[in-house]
C-alpha cells in the first residue's frame, strides 16, 4: 500500500508550526511598518520610499508565509493556510500595482483585505499547540 500524505510526527508538527508562527509575526510587522508609512504618505509627508521598501519586505515575508504553510500542511497540518497565505501573496503585487497607480480608492481598502488575511493566518497559527 502506498501513501499519498507524510505520516504526521509530533517533531515535524512542532518545527512547522513555529515556522508558520515566526513568519506570521514578520507578515504583521511589516504591515505594521505599511499602515504607519501610508499614513505619512496621506499626510503628504515624504514617506514613499519607505512605504516602497516595505511593500518589498511584504511580498518577501508574504513567500515565506506561503513556505512556512505548505511545509506545515505537508507535515500533517491544515490545507487551508496555505490558500489564505497565497491569495495574500498574489494580492499583494495587486495592492503594489494599484498603488502604484495612484488609485487610492481601491488601494486602501485592499490593504484590509491584505491585513485580514495575515492576521486571520497569524491567528490560527497561534492556535495551535505544539508538542514541546
Amino acid at each position: 500500500m502506498t501513501r499519498t500524505q507524510p505520516v504526521p510526527t509530533a517533531t515535524r508538527e512542532t518545527g512547522s508550526v513555529r515556522a508558520v508562527q515566526a513568519a506570521a509575526v514578520v507578515s504583521v510587522v511589516v504591515l505594521l511598518w505599511q499602515f504607519a508609512t501610508a499614513g505619512q504618505v496621506m499626510s503628504e509627508a515624504d514617506a514613499m520610499d519607505a512605504h516602497g521598501a516595505g511593500a518589498i519586505a511584504l511580498h518577501v515575508v508574504g513567500a515565506l508565509l506561503v513556505v512556512a504553510t505548505l511545509l506545515h500542511a505537508r507535515a500533517g497540518g491544515a490545507r487551508w493556510p496555505v490558500v489564505v497565505a497565497a491569495a495574500v501573496f498574489v494580492a499583494g503585487f495587486v495592492q503594489a500595482a494599484i498603488g502604484d497607480a495612484g488609485n487610492m480608492a481601491a488601494h486602501v481598502p485592499g490593504s484590509v483585505v491584505l491585513a485580514v488575511g495575515t492576521v486571520w493566518v497569524t491567528a490560527w497559527a497561534f492556535q495551535r499547540r505544539p508538542a514541546s
